[in-house]
């Protein structure tokens, strides 16, 4: 068998957007998986802050 260069899916991290703006103390980040391939830009999911205790959005950072 061939051996992969590249593996097509990576581990990103997502980080809360409303969060940094709000100057609260803390962060809220998730980690998850995409596939490079399929997804090129950057990953914008929105998930649950439990320290602004509401559903934001969380955008990829490197």
């Amino acid at each position: 068998m061939a051996k992969k260069s590249k593996e097509s899916r990576v581990q990103v991290i997502l980080e809360c957007t409303e969060h940094k703006d709000s100057g609260m103390p803390g962060t809220s980040r998730y980690i998850t998986t995409k596939n490079r391939k399929n997804t090129t830009e950057r990953l914008e999911l929105k998930k649950y802050n439990p320290v602004l205790r509401k559903v934001t959005v969380h955008k990829e950072i490197k």
